[in-house]
């Protein structure tokens, strides 16, 4: 039986091999995926712009956390919350930006970005000012007056201000229309469209993959 076994690994072990190599292959350049920059971000990562006012992007949170789990140790996984949708003001909207990156900095980011999820989408609550994101934040076990003085921190102004240029340059070269979009090392967009409607997720996976080691 164990010779059996070891016979047959060696023969399908080639042949997975063979699978991923092909299935790298067919990934074409304007079709899976599109390059927005010529030049890629200094350490390999994901970015997912998302916005807790999106509906797709709820729906999408638990692959994404797949996605995150499934990184190899040298990628890291960003999130960039945008402001451009209609269900508030982009005032607004930055300020939950921000709030994400509190969430960031208190290592609560999964939790209190499900909890503002909940309550914009699920409870059909309004946020209006940085005290309805502070309720809900301590309300989900979030230190309050933390959440206050990391609101008001140098830091998290200017890692908010950072992901809004993210954003704008972006947009302003028409790589990001909508939400959820993901970019690989700050240099390629993934067109869900395009990939296999029968294998998504795995196909996501594996498209991920590829591309961050496309440039290496």
């Amino acid at each position: 039986m164990k010779k059996m076994i070891r016979n047959l690994v060696a023969i399908v072990m080639p042949l997975l091999a063979f699978s991923c190599f092909a299935s790298a292959n067919d990934y074409v350049e304007g079709k899976q995926y599109t390059k927005v920059s010529e030049q890629a971000s200094s350490k390999k990562e994901v970015r997912e712009y998302f916005s807790v006012y999106c509906p797709h992007c709820l729906r999408f949170e638990p692959f994404m956390q797949e996605v995150k789990k499934n990184l190899p140790a040298d990628v890291s996984f960003e999130r960039n919350h945008v402001d451009f949708l209609r269900g508030a003001s982009p005032k607004v909207q930055h300020m939950v930006t921000q709030a994400i990156v509190v969430a960031e900095e208190m290592d609560m980011a999964d939790k209190l970005v499900a909890a503002l999820f909940n309550y914009v989408q699920v409870q059909r609550a309004v946020i209006t000012s940085e005290k309805d994101i502070r309720n809900i934040f301590v309300l989900n076990g979030a230190d309050g007056e933390k959440f206050d003085k990391l609101m008001k921190s140098f830091s998290v102004i200017n890692k908010a201000k950072s992901l809004k240029k993210n954003q704008d340059t972006l947009a302003a070269k028409g790589a990001i229309k909508g939400v959820p979009t993901i970019f690989v090392n700050g240099k390629y967009r993934i067109n869900f469209a395009e990939l296999d409607k029968n294998n998504f997720e795995q196909d996501v996976h594996n498209l991920v993959k590829y591309l961050t080691n496309l440039d290496s």
